[in-house]
């Protein structure tokens, strides 16, 4: 016989939270029941990058949704530390209420600002001083190791540039990357799969700084330029069906040549 539930027209969050007790409680869900942080750590990323999506896609539904799919995330991790006695959903509120009093002195104290950009200062300012970092060292190893490569190092960069040790402009970061290319090449010709495997990574990262000069997001450009792939592959497709082509079977120079026919498309 299953749980019976009132049935409501509207929910909110506290039927949100009992409904979690129940799933993972006797007689609620086998799997719910057997799910920790570990095994939804996943989830929690596939989740965010969903919201995202729906973000990029301006489909308010669709955000509605997921931003739904994200909270019963953290319901669902706030509920398996509840169970240990460590923590509760209103101790994770009372937290964020806490960090957001103390991160706005401008709004609930007598700091004044004058723009976003002394805002963000104060913020960072204010960050190091309650989690106790005393180095800028420290503030790079803050940044988590899980972020996306491209993300972790464009934020890791924005930190080292903030204490002064950066490029003096755009040009000297393209003379960078220039460098770093001539020394893969050298990697190449010496065969040394670990020095290419190094070398590569410079190049990567000197990239990385070069958007963070063009005021770019790494991360997005990459993934623009990755659906842009996608939609030529596309194209040269069905080129090659309207010519009668295999794909598996002409020369890469044939294939070359309905790539840069999809391209002028």
């Amino acid at each position: 016989m299953g749980v019976s539930y009132e049935r409501k027209e509207k929910y909110d969050i506290n039927d949100l939270l009992e409904i979690m007790r129940i799933l993972r409680g006797e007689g609620g869900c086998p799997w719910d029941r057997e799910q920790t942080h570990a095994s939804m750590r996943k989830d929690m990323i596939e989740e965010a990058y969903e919201v995202c999506e729906a973000i990029d896609l301006d489909d308010k539904a669709l955000l509605k949704e997921e931003l739904g799919d994200v909270l019963l995330q953290v319901i669902h991790h706030a509920r398996i530390e509840q169970e240990q006695g460590s923590f509760d959903f209103n101790d994770v509120c009372d937290g964020i209420c806490k960090k957001l009093i103390v991160r706005h002195p401008h709004v609930f104290a007598d700091t004044q600002v004058s723009s976003t950009g002394e805002v963000l200062q104060n913020w960072e300012q204010i960050k190091q001083e309650t989690k106790g970092q005393t180095t800028m060292v420290q503030t790079l190893q803050s940044v988590p190791k899980t972020f996306p490569a491209l993300m972790r190092a464009q934020k890791v960069q924005k930190r080292a540039a903030k204490t002064g040790f950066d490029y003096p402009d755009l040009y000297w970061a393209m003379g960078d990357l220039e460098s770093e290319l001539d020394e893969l090449q050298c990697a190449i010709e010496d065969e040394d799969p670990q020095q290419c495997f190094e070398e590569l990574g410079d190049v990567l990262f000197s990239a990385v700084n070069m958007a963070r000069f063009l005021k770019v997001d790494a991360e997005e450009s990459l993934n623009a330029s990755t659906e842009k792939f996608i939609s030529r592959f596309m194209k040269v497709e069905q080129l090659a069906k309207e010519q009668g082509i295999s794909l598996e079977e002409i020369s890469i120079q044939d294939m070359d040549k309905l790539w840069k026919q999809a391209k002028r498309k």
